[in-house]
């Protein structure tokens, strides 16, 4: 098992839930952290649970840096609106969640190898950075030879899970467009996610 992986279960343990609602997970067979203390359950106090909240949003984009959630937090109390809906719609916009949920990729962390090794399109330039905003409209694109990879081709038969309607897939030519922004309600976390936390924790 690759560190990569390796990692990405231990966040899953630890923060005890299955975030991406993988079948492969080994939190099915294992729930509880990881670690001799793994099994400890004590009452979490407000900030443990604000905490928690953050770390499972932060995991389930890949875990996003610290620094980069709060300048998303940030921008989104400067928008119009709530700031919650707001925030987990600029996740939603960063360029390697979009990829992931096209579903050119497996795992919203393949989604940030695949955009850094510039296999990706966008209005058809070259962008390698995974936080790049996507805005409405924009059009995605696997670039070239990066359609024939088998990682790709088994990603897009995959019936894990499905597109959700804020995008639109065209699996020919394996593009798709960002339609809009979405909701908390229409984007398919596999597990509850609490934004409204989140905002608490940061505006303590």
């Amino acid at each position: 098992m690759s560190k990569r992986i390796n990692a990405k279960y231990k966040i899953e343990r630890r923060l005890g839930t299955s975030l991406w609602g993988r079948a492969k997970s080994p939190f099915n067979k294992r729930e509880y952290g990881p670690g001799q203390h793994g099994q400890h359950h004590g009452k979490p106090t407000d900030y443990g649970t604000q905490l928690r909240a953050k770390q499972r949003l932060k995991g389930y984009y890949g875990n996003v840096s610290e620094k980069q959630l709060r300048k998303y937090y940030a921008e989104a109390i400067r928008r119009k609106g709530d700031t919650s809906e707001n925030l987990v719609g600029i996740l939603e916009s960063r360029l390697d969640a979009v990829v992931y949920r096209m579903k050119f990729v497996p795992t919203v962390f393949a989604a940030r190898q695949f955009v850094n090794h510039g296999h990706i399109l966008v209005n058809g330039k070259k962008v390698n950075i995974p936080s790049y905003l996507v805005k409405e409209g924009d059009v995605i694109e696997v670039n070239g030879k990066a359609k024939e990879m088998a990682l790709v081709i088994e990603a897009m038969a995959s019936a894990e899970r499905s597109v959700p309607d804020y995008i639109t897939v065209d699996e020919k030519n394996m593009s798709g467009t960002f339609v809009r922004v979405p909701n908390l309600a229409d984007i398919p976390y596999a597990c509850q996610m609490e934004p409204n936390l989140v905002v608490e924790f940061y505006s303590r």
